[in-house]
């Protein structure tokens, strides 16, 4: 098991991914998953995979409420830090952090999507010895003691914590993008979650340009040239 093998001689194993790099609206989503020794069991890695956990796109919305309320994570505000307990001695931490439109146009997509990710480990790191697993093929360089990062291409497919933080993280962002269209009507955005779809392209064109609109990404900036 991919986790197992990964957790060393450290204190805790961390996973982390993001969502909403592809998108024309609304901020990038980073999570991080965070357990200790003791928790990084065969049977509560067997516990976690039982839920179905993997790669958040390649599974319903309903699969992921589902996933998430059998584990009893949907009762906690996925906005903030929560350290709860799953299944006996299976503690885990995890955090969401989001990174604005306006950061994303200042920072670049990718630098965005990283600092969300570094962003919601530190919520959760102690300070202990602890191995991060980043869904990609990027290192964050966070460049604090007692951290190692370790890259994971697919991760999300191969770390039940990885898989965990991006299953929390697209149902965050889902969440918002549906409170976002209830603001910005017109644009589609509680259905495509402001990914650059025809209805949302031919929307712009058509309403103009939103306050979450990413300036920089193509789609969008040729009308933001003519406001």
């Amino acid at each position: 098991m991919f986790d197992l093998e990964e957790i060393g001689d450290f204190d805790f194993l961390a996973g982390c991914d993001e969502v909403g790099r592809g998108p024309l609206a609304g901020p990038v989503v980073g999570c991080c998953v965070l357990v200790d020794r003791d928790s990084l069991t065969v049977e509560n890695v067997d516990f976690l995979l039982s839920h179905g956990i993997t790669d958040s796109k390649k599974i319903s919305a309903t699969k992921r409420k589902k996933i998430l309320k059998s584990l009893g994570i949907e009762k906690y505000e996925l906005a903030s830090k929560n350290s709860l307990t799953l299944n006996k001695n299976l503690k885990i931490s995890f955090s969401v952090r989001e990174i604005s439109n306006e950061s994303i146009d200042q920072l670049n997509i990718l630098r965005a999507s990283l600092k969300a990710m570094g962003d919601a480990f530190i919520d959760c790191f102690s300070g202990e010895r602890t191995k991060l697993l980043i869904d990609g093929n990027k290192y964050i360089d966070l460049g604090l003691e007692n951290v190692s990062e370790e890259f994971v291409i697919k991760g999300d497919s191969k770390s039940a914590l990885i898989g965990l933080a991006s299953i929390i993280a697209k149902e965050y962002r889902d969440n918002l993008m549906i409170e976002m269209g209830k603001k910005y009507p017109g644009y589609g955005l509680e259905k495509h979650a402001g990914y650059p779809t025809k209805f949302h392209k031919d929307a712009i064109s058509k309403l103009g340009v939103t306050p979450i609109h990413r300036k920089s990404f193509k789609g969008v900036k040729e009308f933001c040239q003519q406001l």
